[in-house]
């Protein structure tokens, strides 16, 4: 059976309750709420019915038993996510303001976020997609090396690489984007950026010209460009798609496009086409959105094909 996997970093989100309160004033927070946008992804996956496995790493602590048991909950191999003694489930503490933008603290370099270490007698199948999420790649100098390990053992027996660049600048530090995305840009055969990214791994502010470029890569198949509320624009070799987003009462947007990527992804497996992906994708991320908590929408099949009839009845 196709399946998909993922190697990245587990943690726990401690939230702010609304709205405009800053993260240095003393005041309430809510969580722990299992996070890490890899945990996001395949979670989703296996929601959506398919076979997922994750290469991660918790402590051996409440924080890890959040997430791991709220992944084998829902379906996911775990098999390879080790529980580290004496350490300390990686933390991320969230804040919104009123324009959408938020702000984070993040505890994870030095914890077992960022010391799986990849195993090929471990993963128990070689998956049809291989995902790796940007901000992986950023934690930890070691930690990519081992995801790029992984990567190379997959795309070596024939898994697709699937790639979100997902670059968060507060990790980033002084490293060139190159030396970050490269060795998965070489290999990559769905890209899920958003504009900005789009424009900063390609070194051209053209959103067409960036397009034509990453196509001169012989691996790449499909650029799935994120436009948040704009919707998505699918772009094949052949064929340029809009889809548009679905309208829906935005509570938390963390996780939405781990989410969407991982329904695009699980659309793929079923023989969709890629418009159909692209609604798939667009509903699973909009039902993240609408609750709060990173991985706390109701996404399923039925709830995506709930979403996307009454869209389409309301046009």
């Amino acid at each position: 059976m196709a399946s998909i996997w993922t190697m990245g970093e587990i943690l726990v989100e401690i939230m702010r309750p609304r709205s405009g309160i800053e993260l240095y004033e003393p005041g309430e927070f809510l969580g722990p709420y299992p996070s890490g946008a890899p945990a996001i992804f395949i979670d989703t996956v296996a929601r959506l019915g398919h076979k997922a496995g994750m290469i991660a790493g918790v402590g051996e602590d409440d924080f890890g038993r959040c997430v791991v048991e709220r992944l084998q909950d829902d379906g996911v191999n775990c098999e390879s996510i080790r529980t580290y003694p004496h350490r300390s489930t990686a933390v991320a503490f969230v804040t919104y303001f009123h324009d959408g933008s938020r702000k984070f603290i993040f505890h994870i370099d030095g914890t077992p976020a960022v010391m799986a270490e990849f195993q090929p007698t471990g993963t128990g199948d070689i998956p049809t997609y291989f995902h790796i999420m940007g901000c992986s790649l950023m934690a930890n100098d070691t930690f990519r090396a081992r995801i790029f390990q992984a990567m190379m053992y997959f795309h070596q027996q024939g898994s697709k690489i699937t790639f979100d660049p997902n670059i968060r600048p507060e990790l980033l530090g002084e490293r060139g984007i190159e030396e970050i995305v490269g060795p998965v840009l070489a290999r990559c055969s769905i890209l899920f950026p958003g504009t900005t990214e789009l424009k900063m791994i390609s070194g051209n502010q053209d959103v067409e010209g960036s397009v034509r470029h990453l196509f001169a890569r012989k691996s790449l198949d499909i650029v799935v460009l994120k436009r948040g509320k704009k919707g998505c624009t699918i772009y094949t070799r052949d064929r340029t798609l809009d889809i548009p987003a679905y309208q829906v009462e935005e509570i938390d947007p963390t996780g939405a496009g781990d989410c969407f990527d991982a329904a695009f992804l699980c659309g793929l497996l079923e023989g969709k086409d890629p418009e159909d992906c692209g609604r798939m994708a667009a509903a699973a991320g909009a039902l993240n959105a609408i609750a709060f908590g990173p991985m706390e929408g109701d996404i399923s099949h039925k709830t995506i094909e709930a979403l996307i009839k009454t869209a389409e009845s309301g046009r």
